[in-house]
């Protein structure tokens, strides 16, 4: 088993986020400091085995996505698939997801390479999700449920207020493109690596009727199609080919 000596000194910090943040003292605490090493801080075992937060990560991304999605099909109970679809995005966005770890104080405890920090944009959400994934593995899934649902939504998060902005741009361009019979594609143009851990990046670009739009360079596709597309329907809507301030109703289903 590996050596965890070098957190004994933070020990404090590490169970009073637990008790005051989230109501509950960890038993498997080996498990949860995982779930705080970042891949830029890897525990190194040799044979090119390294312990890190990425599996937890994985795991944690699939319990929160099923409990946000049980979570607003009881709170919204009239209300489609697309609506339901659009406020789980928004709620497991990476964006939200970092602001809710640094409002939690999560990121205090995050293990990263400091100096790289401006390559990392979504360390904070990753190691939220880290942790969904640890508590899960440790208590269930009813225990991690009541968690996310009573400690995170539920006291750090308005999601009546979330319901009521504007976030995936994605569904708003492809709404608008069917309405107005456009045709709207995502083309990934490069991919191409930098900074001194080396994570590839996209360069996405929106085509509207095979003509080139707005793009955008993010760490996965999903995000540079998102961010290009924030950047085309604002385009349009200064240009007046969409009237600012529309509301768009969604397209059901993922995008």
């Amino acid at each position: 088993m590996f050596n965890f000596g070098r957190y004994k000194g933070e020990n404090k910090e590490f169970y009073l986020f637990f008790k005051n943040v989230l109501g509950f003292t960890p038993r498997n605490t080996k498990l949860y400091q995982i779930a705080f090493i970042h891949r830029s801080k890897s525990l190194e075992m040799g044979q090119g085995w390294r312990i890190n937060n990425e599996r937890l990560e994985y795991l944690g991304d699939a319990v929160l996505s099923a409990v946000v999605a049980e979570f607003l099909y009881k709170k919204y109970p009239y209300q489609g698939e697309g609506y339901l679809t659009e406020m789980r995005s928004k709620l497991v966005s990476r964006a939200n997801l970092n602001k809710l770890a640094q409002k939690i104080g999560l990121s205090q405890l995050i293990k990263y390479n400091r100096e790289s920090q401006g390559i990392f944009k979504s360390v904070d959400g990753d190691a939220f999700e880290a942790l969904v994934g640890a508590i899960y593995l440790e208590k269930g899934y009813k225990f991690t449920r009541r968690i996310i649902v009573n400690k995170i939504i539920g006291v750090h998060l308005d999601v009546d207020a979330m319901a009521h902005t504007d976030w995936n741009f994605k569904s708003k361009l492809i709404d608008w493109g069917q309405k107005n019979r456009k045709k709207i594609s995502f083309e990934v143009e490069r991919t191409f690596y930098q900074g001194k851990e080396s994570r590839r990046q996209y360069d996405v670009r929106v085509k509207i009727d095979g003509s080139p739009a707005e793009h955008a360079i993010e760490y996965s596709i999903k995000a540079a199609e998102q961010l290009a597309a924030e950047k085309t329907y604002k385009k349009l809507q200064e240009q007046g080919i969409i009237p600012p301030h529309t509301e768009e109703s969604t397209v059901p289903g993922t995008h």
